[in-house]
């Protein structure tokens, strides 16, 4: 994609998302579900994923990993920002590889040290680049790939999270159809 087809793309969405900030309001979602074993199934769109257990927490490693795919997230929204950015500036990539890396101590996950925090302690996010653009465009680059990226910048900053529970009764239930 060139630059001029990109603008074309995001100029009537530009102007729409200024005479109208609730336009730019979108709701993602994902769903999932319980599965059998400790697993959990979620529909990616393109494809069903059953998710797991890591083996450091006693998973046999056969289902996705909800860190990994975590990482997998950032790889996948870097990427595809830097080459929108790319695009935009002008700046011919010949090739671009993400690599995105975390740190978990699963002392914390497992109960094992309460003192030790549940999560990704230090994220690792690294751009291989394949170009002859000058210094001062790959920090231009850069820089506005980790303002633009989604995942990125809801991991510095995270977002206020509620969480709610509904219970489906018995009555539910029979209510339900079949």
């Amino acid at each position: 994609m060139q630059a001029d087809d990109l603008r074309s793309i995001q100029a009537p969405l530009k102007e729409r998302y200024r005479a109208s900030a609730e336009a730019a309001w979108v709701t993602l979602r994902a769903q999932g579900r319980l599965a059998e074993g400790v697993r959990c199934t979620l529909e990616t769109g393109k494809a069903l994923v059953t998710a797991g257990l890591h083996p450091a927490t006693g998973g046999e490693g056969l289902g996705a990993c909800s860190g990994d795919m975590l990482l997998e997230a950032l790889v996948a929204c870097a990427g595809v920002t830097l080459s929108a950015v790319a695009t935009a500036l002008g700046i011919e990539l010949r090739d671009a590889r993400l690599q995105a890396e975390g740190d978990l101590d699963f002392r914390g996950t497992l109960g094992v040290a309460k003192d030790v925090p549940v999560g990704l302690q230090n994220i690792r996010l690294k751009f291989t680049l394949d170009t002859d653009a000058p210094e001062d465009q790959l920090a231009t680059l850069i820089r506005l790939t980790e303002r633009y990226c989604v995942v990125y910048q809801t991991l510095r900053a995270p977002p206020t999270m509620t969480v709610t529970r509904e219970i489906v009764g018995a009555a539910d239930r029979s209510a339900a159809p079949k």
